[in-house]
């Protein structure tokens, strides 16, 4: 039997059943997103917890329009060339965070390479749109690389986003193979240079399973991500979604996922989100608690140990 044929009788396992549910808060969302003329990754990407998360009101804004310059063989946004710029989509963007009443703001975007800044710019005023609209909101950015434009990062980092969220994707000797253009040392790059600009903004990543990797190669990936100090972490399954694009290798049983979480937490992340239906975005606003829980953890033990080690007085807060 061939790998091809191996791959057609793959049948989908009872831990990815996705439960359906559009009730009032679904609909209420969609006809915003319409009126407004935004964009949501959750309908472009394809994203299986679209039901669960437009039910609570949660929602993942894709700016930048719906047309992506690169065709990554996972992903399912469209790919052409863009043919405009909306400078007034920021403000739109945080109408309908202010409207929804958002605790946790996720902003991604499509790829843009036909722009000198790769759309920076953009995120940056959408970041400080929001900002002024709903001042306590925390804002998280899930940026592309930006073809490792430098000072277009430095631009979405003087925005000062809540959390910089770049996504490797793969393992490194998956990566050619399964992004366009993107390249894994310049997503791990993006991340290292993202914390030297800003050391006190929580990074964060994501790791699809189910492409061709090995089990040494993902914790590898892990550990290129500690190297440069990335905080949060994200598992799950690579769902193929339509029968043009790469077909899954294999399901990741959710006790692998289970096993692959303790050793991201062995290895230092503050947070790892771990399951067959996680997402970058997924549940988004409870992993940056939990990072911010892991961190002041961190922070009241080495207090406690330099107050042992100095008989008291000392008041020490650590930040990555």
């Amino acid at each position: 039997m061939t790998q091809r044929n191996k791959r057609e009788k793959l049948q989908k396992p009872d831990w990815l059943r996705i439960k359906l549910t559009t009730d009032g808060n679904y609909a209420e969302i969609k006809d915003m997103m319409r009126s407004k003329t935004l964009h949501t990754v959750c309908e472009e990407a394809r994203c299986p917890n679209i039901y669960e998360c437009w039910a609570n009101r949660t929602a993942t804004f894709m700016i930048l329009g719906d047309i992506c310059t690169r065709a990554c063989r996972f992903c399912a946004v469209k790919t052409g060339m863009p043919t405009e710029l909306d400078l007034q989509e920021p403000e739109r963007v945080a109408e309908a965070a202010e409207q929804m009443g958002l605790q946790h703001c996720v902003v991604t975007s499509v790829a843009r390479d036909d722009l000198a800044d790769g759309g920076a710019s953009i995120f940056a005023a959408t970041v400080r749109a929001i900002r002024k609209r709903l001042p306590f909101c925390r804002v998280e950015v899930l940026i592309p690389d930006f073809m490792g434009n430098w000072d277009a990062l430095q631009v979405v980092m003087d925005a000062n986003p809540d959390i910089l969220n770049h996504n490797i994707e793969t393992v490194e000797r998956m990566s050619d193979r399964v992004r366009a253009k993107a390249k894994y040392k310049r997503s791990i790059e993006l991340l290292q240079r993202a914390k030297e600009m800003k050391p006190k903004i929580p990074t964060k990543s994501s790791i699809m399973l189910g492409v061709g990797e090995q089990w040494d190669e993902i914790l590898q990936a892990m550990d290129d991500l500690r190297a440069v100090d990335c905080n949060i972490l994200t598992l799950g399954q690579y769902l193929q979604p339509t029968p043009k694009h790469m077909p899954i290798e294999r399901y990741v049983h959710p006790d692998e996922f289970a096993k692959l979480k303790e050793e991201g937490k062995q290895r230092g992340f503050r947070h790892v989100e771990s399951g067959p239906l996680v997402r970058s975005s997924y549940h988004a606003h409870e992993q940056t608690d939990s990072a911010q829980r892991a961190l002041e953890s961190e922070s009241v033990t080495v207090g406690d140990n330099m107050e042992k080690l100095t008989g008291g007085g000392c008041s020490t807060t650590v930040l990555s």
